[in-house]
């Protein structure tokens, strides 16, 4: 009879100390894999400070040749016009 007893009590305290040890696990394991798509996602949308100021300095450099081109331009016309 005690020996029942003892069961029971164990069962009453290991079977809730189970499905919360199990409720935990599974959880950290939904969190995982949220973070996870979420550094995927943060990754494809968004740029970093090395690759945006890489893309900055080729579009500078295209606006500083076109700059230049329109400065040629500019005084090709000009040699024209006092001709």
């Amino acid at each position: 009879m005690s020996h029942m007893i003892w069961n029971v009590i164990l069962t009453l305290v290991l079977a809730p100390l189970a499905w919360w040890v199990r409720s935990t696990h599974d959880e950290m394991r939904r969190q995982d894999i949220l973070l996870n798509k979420t550094r995927e996602e943060i990754a494809r949308d968004y740029v970093s400070k090395r690759e945006m100021a890489e893309d900055m300095n080729r579009i500078l450099d295209q606006l500083e040749k076109l700059n230049d081109k329109l400065d040629r331009i500019q005084e090709a016309a000009a040699k024209e016009y006092r001709l």
